[in-house]
């Protein structure tokens, strides 16, 4: 049923709940463990160099070679920052290096090249999580240490219903029969991860429709992405991937393309999102670890994570582990969120405060994730899910272990349901608190099912006090 037909009802609690939160781990110890990562994340610093990109040859119709000769030029002195003026600078692939800030001057915009052969010659990443080599994302950096993109310009991906976007072969998108599409290719490259084919015989990109993510740092030591509009992305935005020491901060992220989403943090140790705005049509911040049988054979999980004071304005989820997280998630701590209300909104806006979100083909585990303090006036289907359902589950039996879950002072308007977890028989989801928080009005009964452990204490349904 259409959720604007729907009555909107307080409802009591729905499934299974019981008292008790088992063996979590202590309060004490989520502290500590928290203060300890947040002790290693320190933004880089630079010299105080400045190299602008017209001394290099950038002009606004062909700013490519001389953005990349600018960098180059500022890493082989010792570093610094290399400024782009104000003004509309058109270019191609942009790849940093070491000690070198891509500064940003107020008014000034990098608008990005939609023509695909600019992002050639392929190069390593991972595409929806699985290793491939295909299109150069549009900013990238391997390797690297101490790098920044920063100021108060704006990042132009170009994507939309002619560009970029139509790939992913949906008439919502612009797609319609004639045009390529991403189909055939994900399949194929689904099946080279389950088969496990080499990597070097994973090759796309020319004649390939594999759209490239927007900011790539790969194995990249002390990263910085601060203050900047990123906006119209071609696939993910910000991703960093298999990265140290990240920081992403005071960044508005607009992308509201298919697989649109605004953070992705994959298989990355100790890293910091904070004072960011989201308006996406997919998921806001997605915590990652690689995909099935990439996934588990890489082994490289995403830990050491904290997201606070970030504005959601519209997505899927405002944070969501997964669905591809074979790797593996833990230490998660989420708080001061907030999803502004839209009056004129005829439907949900926001899908999830917070999602954890598998299939029985993924294996891997999340565990110790902490969300608190979320003030969320948007209307959105679940503030809280677990599944292991994810579009559709799969048909294999590598469930993950998901366990120690906490969801505390959360305030929702309005909601389909307050929450809803739901693990398998073979493997249960353990150990999740819902407490002090409140959910004004819903139209459907919580859900809890194959969960162990599970607390609800001091949490408002509607007029209805649970536990």
């Amino acid at each position: 049923m259409h959720p604007t037909r729907r009555h909107i009802l307080g409802l009591g609690l729905g499934g299974v709940v019981a008292a008790g939160i088992g063996s979590p781990l202590s309060a004490a110890a989520a502290d500590d463990r928290e203060w300890s990562v947040r002790s290693r994340i320190r933004p880089p610093g630079f010299r105080d160099a400045w190299f602008p990109i017209t001394a290099y040859g950038a002009t606004p119709e062909r700013a490519t070679a001389g953005v990349n000769r600018a960098v180059l030029a500022c890493h082989q002195s010792g570093g610094g920052h290399v400024v782009v003026p104000p003004g509309v600078w058109h270019t191609g692939a942009i790849t940093l290096l070491s000690n070198v800030d891509l500064h940003l001057q107020e008014g000034a915009t990098l608008r990005f090249s939609t023509d695909p052969a600019d992002y050639l010659p392929v190069v390593r990443t991972r595409w929806q999580a699985v290793e491939v080599y295909n299109y150069s994302p549009l900013i990238r950096a391997e390797g690297q240490t101490d790098i920044a993109i920063t100021g108060a310009g704006t990042l132009d991906g170009a994507g939309d219903n002619q560009h970029w976007w139509y790939w992913i072969g949906s008439g919502q998108y612009g797609w319609h029969p004639g045009l390529p599409n991403q189909r055939a290719d994900w399949g194929e490259l689904e099946r080279m991860n389950n088969e496990q084919v080499p990597l070097d015989q994973r090759v796309f990109g020319e004649g390939h429709y594999l759209r490239p993510s927007f900011i790539q740092p790969f194995r990249c030591t002390n990263v910085l992405i601060e203050g900047v509009t990123v906006r119209n992305s071609p696939m993910w935005t910000i991703h960093p991937l298999e990265c140290r020491n990240v920081t992403v901060r005071g960044v508005t992220v607009d992308n509201l393309g298919p697989n649109g989403d605004g953070c992705n943090p994959e298989s990355c140790t100790d890293v910091l999102i904070r004072d960011c705005t989201f308006t996406t049509h997919d998921d806001c911040i997605a915590i990652k670890s690689g995909r099935d049988a990439d996934g588990r054979r890489l082994g490289l999980p995403s830990r050491g994570i904290i997201v606070e004071d970030c504005t959601f304005v519209s997505g899927g989820a405002a944070v969501a582990i997964g669905s591809e997280m074979s790797g593996g998630v833990q230490d998660v701590w989420v708080r001061r969120l907030h999803m502004p209300p839209d009056p004129a909104a005829e439907e949900a806006w926001m899908q999830w405060v917070l999602c954890v979100k598998s299939t029985s083909t993924r294996g891997g585990y999340v565990r110790h994730i902490s969300v608190h303090d979320v003030d969320s006036r948007a209307w959105m289907y679940r503030p809280l899910e677990i599944t292991f359902s994810y579009q559709g589950g799969g048909n294999q039996t590598l469930f993950p272990d998901v366990r120690d879950i906490r969801f505390d002072r959360v305030r929702v308007a309005r909601a389909e349901r307050a929450y809803r977890m739901v693990g398998a028989e073979t493997r249960r989801i353990r150990s999740v608190a819902v407490t002090n928080s409140r959910f004004d009005q819903v139209a459907a009964e919580a859900v809890v099912q194959y969960a162990d452990d599970v607390t609800i204490r001091n949490v408002w349904i509607g007029d209805s006090r649970v536990g």
